[in-house]
């Protein structure tokens, strides 16, 4: 079979990338499967950034081999750039806390083939969800958080996820705040869930809260981590409608079934490599 890769590219919209790409490609014998691209520069506020995803075959070269020729065609365009191999599912660290709706998801998603992810280990900060790792056969590692030892613990976190090679971490519902250096050590490549269109609910019980408030509509967003909370490039958003006769638990089960839905589909358009960070935006070719 002729191994396929994927292309991920950005830099400032000019004429001849397409050409130039395209060229690139057919001169190394690589035959396109699927491209799409998308220039910002239609908005008062647009970044003037060009945007490309390119899936092709290529026997002709290595992947060594077509990364080097790359970094030249990148030089010349100033383009920010990734290849990977279609075949390589992303290696996965989960974060989990007491909740485990989300795990369960994910994992049951892993199995059935439906995320093309490789997940190595689960890092929990209590031992609830130890039995559902183990019926998985995948590492547990029980690191308890505290105030007082928040450094050591993220240390031992990111030791982890450092020996895993992991290139994607995912909070699935881990309800500890990350420190801006441990925001800054996973930049790009960690993804969290949490109740979006809750805005005025914070703290405790927001479902309890909203449910209080009579709202009619409630969600979740997925998205980057960053230091400033739960306000990083946003990849996927949902929303479920409320009537009048929902209780509150009726809410806690819509809240539920909506974070585990967003947040597969955003961990699947990343590991496919779709999403292309635009600033405090993304782009992504679905």
């Amino acid at each position: 079979m002729t191994p396929s890769y994927t292309l991920t590219l950005s830099c400032l919209d000019r004429p001849g990338i397409v050409h130039a790409v395209s060229g690139f490609l057919f001169e190394r014998g690589g035959n396109i499967l699927d491209a799409a691209q998308y220039a910002d520069d239609k908005d008062q506020d647009a970044t003037g950034l060009f945007f490309m995803r390119v899936s092709f075959a290529c026997s002709q070269l290595s992947f060594d081999e077509l990364k080097e020729a790359l970094a030249t065609l990148a030089g010349d365009f100033g383009m920010r750039w990734q290849l990977h191999p279609t075949s390589q599912p992303m290696r996965t660290v989960l974060m989990v806390s007491r909740e485990g709706h989300c795990l369960n998801d994910l994992l049951f998603r892993w199995k059935s083939g439906l995320l093309k992810l490789d997940i190595r280990a689960i890092i929990g900060n209590h031992l609830d969800l130890k039995p559902l790792a183990e019926r998985y056969n995948l590492p547990f590692h029980h690191i308890p958080v505290s105030a007082a030892t928040k450094a050591q613990a993220e240390a031992q976190q990111y030791e982890v996820i450092q020996s895993e090679g992991a290139e994607l971490v995912v909070l699935a519902r881990y309800m500890q705040i990350l420190s801006d250096e441990m925001c800054r050590n996973l930049a790009g490549r960690a993804i969290n869930i949490h109740h979006s269109f809750l805005p005025s609910f914070k703290g405790a019980k927001p479902y309890h809260q909203a449910h209080a408030r009579g709202v009619k509509l409630i969600g979740a967003t997925a998205h980057y981590v960053t230091s400033d909370l739960d306000e990083g490039p946003i990849i996927e958003q949902d929303v479920a409608r409320v009537e009048h006769s929902r209780t509150v638990e009726d809410l806690s089960a819509m809240g539920r079934d909506t974070e585990s839905q967003v947040l597969a589909r955003a961990l699947k358009w990343h590991s496919e490599h779709r999403v292309l960070l635009n600033g405090h935006k993304t782009v992504i070719f679905k």
